[in-house]
């Protein structure tokens, strides 16, 4: 949508129609319920060697860093509707840096946008299917998440089959028309989720398979064709309670083809190969996919205010000293809340980190919260899960080893509380040379390692209100 003016007409028109229809449906003794939801989150962030470490260059008596200083802000207007068997739910967004636009601007550049707009149908009581776009949050978010941290958030094309009962079974299905590039974009998508109970003990079991179109070159005169390379996540996540004791495993295996383009031979000038351009042969030649991905964590609640944990995440490697290596190894979480995990800092997995060595993260979590002040210190101790190398200056080899120490602090106060909150956060993150190495920096004799950090503060105002 283009011009927030008629978005708004729109929603409200809908709002006032909806309150008018509800006043007939009390004649009628049918239930409807509308709820109208808003938010307003601006940001600031400072980032110094966020995702990648920076160097400190050195002259005398002066260092010169390179640092970032900006506020973002996400901006949403929804609204959800039930009435007898029938949901509906839409919800505008708006994202921006300030100081992106003009002060006087025409308002033509597409910044609403239509972020979920869904329709649900209950066939029976516990039978429903829901089609449109929405956000997907399942389990812990490790494999299908919302990453609402990120302004923009993710939100996906699709229809989704719902049973709920004593089990819940959801079945989703996706399948775009055209071509799609992008690490996080798919050509078809489908998945199995089945979460129950027994006991203190709880269950979720995922299967998903993803299709990522590759291209081909062909012909006399080069042609383009697509099909669909897929891949498959097969796991799931586990919990047990007893007591103050909260346990939980995760355990996900990947399977298929890596997608790649390709290219028939024939189609080429004599003398140059597929290789020269960077393409496969011929279909079906990308990587064969054989990761995992396993997590165990311990809470526990040691009293109303204070809990803590131990946490370890291993997500499976390559060996990039292997340059013969015919299969991929590293596991991708795909479709995740990927900030939530390995620190904040992003280092890995936040559209980076890709068919690297995967990682090992041991991390302890101190969790406090009385009143209305809340409070997160959550060290990360990263290792390596695959194996590779780096070359220093001096033009000597080295294994990758131990990567780093972040260190991730968030707290904030409710000022009105499940409506505003004033949010603040700081990481520091100690990479050694190999977490250099393994970004593709190296110290020079000159260059010092930097101080690698990133604070924010953040507003976040909630509004929800039932008709």
């Amino acid at each position: 949508m283009k011009h927030l003016n008629l978005l708004l007409v729109l929603t409200f028109t809908f709002f006032f129609s909806s309150v008018i229809f509800a006043q007939e449906e009390k004649k009628e003794e049918k239930k409807s319920e509308l709820t109208v939801k808003a938010e307003f989150r601006p940001r600031t962030e400072y980032m110094h060697g966020y995702k990648s470490p920076v160097l400190v260059y050195s002259v005398p008596n002066e260092y010169k860093y390179s640092a970032k200083l900006f506020t973002s802000q996400r901006t949403r207007l929804g609204i959800n509707y039930k009435y007898d068997k029938i949901k509906f739910g839409m919800q505008f967004q708006d994202v921006r840096i300030w100081g992106s636009e003009k002060q006087l601007i025409a308002n033509d550049n597409n910044d609403v946008y239509l972020h979920q707009a869904w329709g649900e149908i209950n066939i029976t009581p516990k039978f429903s299917l829901k089609a449109g776009r929405m956000e997907l949050n399942y389990d812990d978010q490790r494999i299908l998440g919302g990453v609402n941290w990120t302004q923009q958030a993710r939100s996906h094309d699709l229809a989704l089959f719902k049973y709920e009962g004593i089990v819940k079974v959801h079945l989703g299905i996706a399948f775009h028309g055209g071509p799609f590039t992008g690490n996080d974009a798919y050509k078809a998508m489908q998945f199995l989720w089945v979460n129950g109970k027994v006991a203190d003990f709880g269950y979720s079991i995922l299967a998903l398979n993803n299709g990522v179109t590759e291209r081909g070159y062909w012909g006399p005169v080069v042609q383009v064709t697509e099909k669909n390379a897929y891949s498959q996540i097969l796991g799931g996540r586990f919990t047990y309670k007893t007591g103050n004791l909260s346990l939980a495993l995760n355990s996900y295996y990947q399977t298929g083809k890596k997608a790649a383009d390709w290219v028939d031979p024939k189609s080429l000038p004599a003398g140059i190969t597929p290789a020269d351009l960077g393409l496969k042969e011929k279909s079906g030649q990308g990587q064969k996919i054989a990761a995992y991905n396993f997590a165990i964590d311990a809470m526990y609640k040691i009293s109303e205010e204070f809990k803590a944990g131990l946490g370890y995440e291993m997500l499976s490697g390559n060996d990039l000293s292997n340059v013969n290596r015919t299969d991929e190894n590293a596991f991708t979480p795909l479709y995740g809340t990927n900030h939530k995990f390995n620190g904040w800092m992003d280092y890995f997995y936040v559209g980076n980190h890709s068919s690297s060595v995967g990682l090992q993260d041991f991390n302890l979590k101190l969790l406090y919260k009385k009143g209305a002040f809340f409070a997160k210190l959550i060290p990360h101790y990263f290792m390596p899960a695959g194996k590779g190398t780096y070359t220093d200056v001096n033009a000597v080899t080295h294994n990758i080893g131990a990567l780093g120490t972040e260190v991730d602090l968030w707290a904030g106060y409710h000022i009105v509380p499940k409506i505003a909150s004033i949010q603040f956060g700081y990481s520091q993150m100690f990479a050694t040379e190999s977490m250099y190495g393994l970004k593709g920096i190296v110290p020079t004799s000159d260059n010092g390692i930097g101080n690698n950090n990133w604070a924010w503060i953040m507003i976040d105002i909630k509004l929800n209100r039932k008709f």
